[in-house]
């Protein structure tokens, strides 16, 4: 009995370090986002998402925030077990997708939607420069953690040569 030569990897067996970072990015975003909504909203009471109108209207931005952050960690988590399924998880790309993404969301949020658009601030009734310094710097360290993880991935990754 001859034994056949294995067949050749599908392209779905090979790890896909680009869609491994930007899915484990999109569930970043949604996991800081529910940091920011469970913690500084629910717990804290210390903003809204939109803070510059009624308490309704508040209670409501907080609800579609919630509602999209749910959202992204379904579609999240989802496109994560089809990597895991097709074998084409990139562990390394992948957190460091992860912590690019946890370093956007708090940095958009911290630039964009405090100071630029001022939908609400970290807090009220407070100095709020220690507040913003914090809240940008976190944002900043979590997205060089994402690049050095980034670079590190690219370093350890296999050359393929086309052919």
């Amino acid at each position: 009995m001859t034994s056949e030569p294995a067949p050749p990897a599908r392209y779905d067996d090979r790890p896909q370090p680009r869609r491994s970072l930007a899915v484990c990015a999109l569930i970043g975003v949604a996991v800081m986002a529910a940091v920011d909504e469970i913690l500084f909203h629910q717990i804290l009471h210390w903003h809204h998402f939109y803070d510059r109108s009624t308490f309704g209207l508040a209670l409501l931005t907080d609800g579609l925030l919630h509602t999209g952050e749910l959202l992204a960690l379904v579609a999240g988590f989802s496109l994560f077990a089809d990597l895991r399924r097709r074998r084409a998880l990139a562990p390394a790309h992948a957190w460091a997708g992860f912590f690019l993404g946890l370093g956007a969301f708090q940095l958009f949020d911290g630039i964009v939607d405090h100071k630029l658009l001022r939908l609400h601030q970290i807090r009220y009734g407070v100095e709020l420069t220690p507040y913003d310094w914090a809240w940008n710097l976190a944002g900043f360290a979590l997205l060089l953690i994402g690049a050095a993880l980034t670079v590190r991935a690219g370093s350890r990754a296999p050359h393929r040569t086309r052919t």
